[in-house]
C-alpha cells in the first residue's frame, strides 16, 4: 500500500506511536523536503536579513505649500451627512458606521437632490484649479530648487535641444 499514492512507498511495519513520525518523516522526504537532520541544522543557523529603511529613498517630500485637491460631490456631502449624523445618532463614535450610512443614503439620492452638492464640488474645482495655476508660477519662477533633476526632465530638455537645433529630415517632411 502505498502512502497518499506515491509509488515505492511502502507502510509496512510502521505502526505504532514511534513509528508513526518515522512514516510522516518518511513522506516529508519523499515529497522534497528536507530530513529530520537538515531540519536540525536549519535550526541552529540563524540569517537575519537587513533592516529596511521606513520611508522610501525615491520619494520626494511633499510641498507644504501646494493646494489641497478639492473634495468631490459624496464627500461635500459626507460634510454635511455627518453633522445630521451626530445629532441622530450622539453615542456612535464609529467612523465606518458614518461611512456605510451615508454611502447608503448618497446612493438612494436623485440626480436632481446630487446636484447641490455636484454645484458645490464644481465652485471648489474651479477654485482649486486657480489656486493651482499660481502655485505653478511661483514654481517656474523659483526655479528648481535641486541642482539634479530628474531622468525624465533630462531627457525632455535633450529633446528640445534637438528639435531647436534642426535635423534635415525633419524639414524633409514638412516640404
Amino acid at each position: 500500500m502505498n502512502i497518499r499514492g506515491q509509488p515505492g512507498s511502502s507502510t509496512r511495519g510502521l505502526k505504532g506511536g514511534k513509528n508513526i513520525k518515522r512514516r510522516r518523516l518518511i513522506e516529508f522526504t519523499m515529497k522534497g523536503g528536507k530530513s529530520k537532520s537538515d531540519v536540525k541544522n536549519t535550526k541552529l543557523s540563524v540569517t537575519k536579513k537587513p533592516a529596511k529603511p521606513t520611508k522610501k529613498a525615491g520619494k520626494a517630500a511633499k510641498d507644504p505649500n501646494k493646494p489641497k485637491r478639492p473634495p468631490s460631490a459624496f464627500f461635500v456631502f459626507m460634510e454635511e451627512f455627518r453633522e445630521t449624523f451626530k445629532k441622530e445618532h450622539p453615542k456612535n463614535k464609529s467612523v465606518a458606521a458614518v461611512g456605510k450610512a451615508a454611502g447608503e443614503k448618497w446612493k438612494s439620492l436623485t440626480d436632481a437632490e446630487k446636484q447641490p452638492y455636484i454645484s458645490r464640488a464644481e465652485k471648489r474645482k474651479a477654485e482649486y484649479e486657480k489656486k493651482m495655476k499660481a502655485y505653478n508660477k511661483e514654481q517656474v519662477a523659483e526655479g528648481p530648487k535641486d541642482e539634479e533633476e530628474s531622468e525624465k526632465s533630462m531627457s525632455e530638455v535633450n529633446d528640445d535641444e534637438d528639435d531647436e537645433e534642426g535635423s534635415g529630415e525633419e524639414d524633409d517632411d514638412e516640404e
